[in-house]
């Protein structure tokens, strides 16, 4: 079992890995601004009060973790934001003090088109996701940016549009490479690869793309 640091997990997807992780064992520590605000609570997760944007109020939490999971997110909103990249720069930072090395990060398929997205999928990304999320995503740009630069087994995941649709473990991954028609997967499928794919070396230092 390992003992895994969670951020991000008051978000739809973080709050779907602290449970599947809880399930099968693990032992947790959730950073969370409002601890009043995080309802879940279990005899094996540590809920500590803290900003991802002030290091001070969780760089202490990281030391003895065997891995650091990052599902931070701006809430939906569309304004600018440092929440991405920042927050990755103090996470890294934190993580080097302590000598931990694992480390997985939610971004979005969306920050770029390819060959392999059908017509209707690229013209949603570049005219509409894009467009909509110009600012989180200019952020999530510089935080895989941040990450490709850390010595870290770090591993980016990039999910194409979110659904609260039920886990069914059958998925398609593309590691460093992109897949055909990507178009959604489910929250707790993506939790549910995020999980499984923390000792597969096979990803360490890879861009993972998931899709249904």
């Amino acid at each position: 079992m390992k003992n895994i640091i969670v951020f991000g997990a008051t978000g739809p997807t973080g709050r779907e890995f602290v449970k599947q992780a809880l399930d099968d064992g693990h032992e947790l520590t959730v950073i969370v601004r409002d601890p009043n605000s995080f309802d879940l609570k279990h005899h094996k997760m540590e809920i500590i009060k803290g900003d991802v944007l002030v290091p001070v109020s969780f760089e202490n939490k990281i030391i003895g973790k065997d891995v650091v999971i990052s599902c931070l997110g701006s809430g939906g909103k569309t304004k600018p934001t440092i929440i991405y990249s920042t927050g990755i720069e103090n996470i890294i930072s934190a993580m080097g003090k302590s000598r931990i090395k694992r480390l997985i990060c939610i971004s979005a398929m969306g920050l770029s088109t390819n060959d392999k997205m059908s017509f209707l999928g690229k013209f949603l990304t570049k005219f509409v996701a894009q467009k909509l999320y110009k600012e989180p995503y200019k952020d999530m740009r510089l935080m895989e940016k941040i990450l490709r630069k850390a010595n870290l087994d770090w591993t980016i995941v990039r999910p194409p549009a979110l659904t609260n649709k039920t886990k069914t473990e059958i998925y398609r991954l593309g590691i460093n490479e992109h897949i055909s028609r990507p178009f959604s997967i489910s929250r707790p499928d993506l939790a549910h690869y995020m999980l499984s794919s923390i000792d597969d070396p096979k990803t360490f230092r890879t861009k993972v793309e998931i899709s249904y």
